[in-house]
């Protein structure tokens, strides 16, 4: 890598769907946490650093990823996914490199991906790269509107702000990121909560950057089940089985 590069990994969900009091990240698929799966894949690319953000029950996160090299912040309070990136910010005070954000139940993520996610933020020199996917069912998802032929991104318009034309764009936004550091937190001071959710959402970041004339950048994951995360029992039991024989636990 040719600059200094740290991930954000959001952890601190309760995942109410699960029908289970266990944090979300610590579902296990073929007997591995999902966080697990996620750091593995982190260590062999090579990060400068790595914080975790927790929240319910982080005790039991800390504990199950206690032999990998993180740091952990806590979010106290569910407030977004902006609220919680902010939780990691006395963290990087000093550091002006690349940050990759991603949720801690994407377990399919892979090396080659989040290296090209990477590589595509450089090349564009962006203040922020979205990973996006083609999905046959795109309902519920925000939609990518990027510059025709080009990796440049113009708008995440949500499902439900989207006309009809806009509907039918297949390109989603995963929810993965990489940011430029400085961009990130200045963006993220400026995020407000002014939705029916009363939260603080990181895509936000990417209309208060462009706003100021900043590049955004995107790139479609060629396999749109790398980014499948997991919000119910019946996506955990489909995960697990695209994923088996899939080596998960060496590091």
């Amino acid at each position: 890598m040719t600059d200094s590069t740290a991930a954000i990994i959001l952890a601190a969900g309760k995942g109410k769907r699960m029908k289970s009091d266990l944090p979300k990240v610590l579902h296990r698929i073929n007997g591995v946490s999902m966080i697990r799966q996620v750091l593995t894949t982190l260590d062999r690319i090579g990060f400068d650093r790595t914080v975790v953000v927790i929240g319910h029950k982080g005790e039991q996160v800390i504990a199950d990823v206690h032999d990998f090299d993180v740091e952990f912040v806590w979010q106290r309070e569910q407030l977004g996914t902006g609220h919680a990136v902010m939780m990691a910010e006395d963290l990087f005070t000093s550091f002006d490199g690349t940050i990759l954000v991603a949720a801690g139940d994407v377990p399919f993520l892979s090396t080659e991906s989040i290296t090209r996610l990477l590589e595509v933020h450089r090349r564009n020199q962006a203040g922020a790269t979205c990973l996006s996917a083609n999905f046959d069912d795109p309902t519920g998802y925000g939609r990518i509107v990027r510059k025709e032929g080009t990796d440049i991104l113009l708008e995440i318009v949500e499902h439900k702000d989207a006309d009809e034309a806009t509907r039918r764009i297949t390109e989603i936004n995963s929810g993965t990121f990489c940011f430029s550091a400085r961009e990130l937190f200045a963006a993220l001071h400026k995020v407000k909560n002014n939705n029916v959710q009363q939260e603080y959402y990181l895509t936000d970041t990417i209309k208060i950057m462009q706003a100021a004339g900043t590049t955004c950048a995107v790139w479609q994951v060629p396999n749109p089940m790398e980014v499948s995360g997991v919000n119910s029992v019946d996506q955990l039991k489909a995960l697990e089985k695209a994923m088996a024989g899939r080596d998960l636990t060496e590091k």
